[in-house]
């Protein structure tokens, strides 16, 4: 894992004001930066972007009146989401990454950001969990689980679904929190156990 480069509060608010932004995929121009934290001068807001720059954090193109981009160094505390994970029928698992989870909100204790990633809720199959369609489910990586647990389960046919680990006689298969699917008794492999989900209103 990278480490976090030192940031003034004021670096840390224009550079957290730009992911803002580019997020939405409308990067900030220099007196957008300036008027939204308060800088009288657009040269006090260069003089934050040369230090972003300075960090590896931020890159801007001259020629252009939206030129700030974000490196990928200032995703380093972003986990990818990589793709959909159905909590219905199983369907395919990784396509490209989709966006990212900001991790300062989550509590990942000992957690590395290599060992995590996020997949995208698709279906109803584990709504009595709690687990809705357009959750984000952090998943930790691990190649087993214990009972009752919540995991990602890759089927013999490359395809991934989020189902409860369930035990019978000494067998495990999974199992969905929705009455309206039946269990799944095939070959499957644990490819990671739920930490979080995460819900956006």
């Amino acid at each position: 894992m990278k480490n976090k480069p030192f940031l003034t509060p004021k670096q840390e608010k224009v550079l957290n004001f730009i992911r803002k932004r580019v997020g939405e995929r409308l990067p900030p121009t220099i007196r957008e930066i300036g008027e939204e934290l308060g800088f009288k001068s657009t040269g006090t807001v260069r003089d934050y972007l040369k230090a972003l720059m300075q960090k590896g954090l931020v890159r801007r193109m001259n020629n252009k009146s939206r030129a700030i981009e974000l490196t990928e160094r200032a995703s380093f505390n972003k986990i990818p989401i990589i793709g959909t994970i159905m909590a219905g029928k199983p369907g395919l698992a990784y396509e490209e990454i989709q966006g990212y989870v900001d991790a300062d909100d989550l509590f990942l204790g000992r957690l590395g950001f290599d060992d995590v990633f996020a997949l995208r809720v698709k279906g109803d199959s584990m709504i009595d969990a709690g687990i809705l369609d357009g959750d984000i489910a952090v998943i930790k990586k691990r190649p087993n689980a214990d009972n009752n647990d919540i995991v990602a389960a890759l089927l013999d046919n490359n395809e991934v679904t989020l189902k409860r680990l369930r035990s019978k006689s000494g067998k495990f298969h999974l199992e969905a929190a929705n009455v309206n699917y039946p269990p799944i008794f095939e070959e499957f492999k644990v490819i990671g156990k739920l930490i979080t989900v995460i819900r956006k209103y």
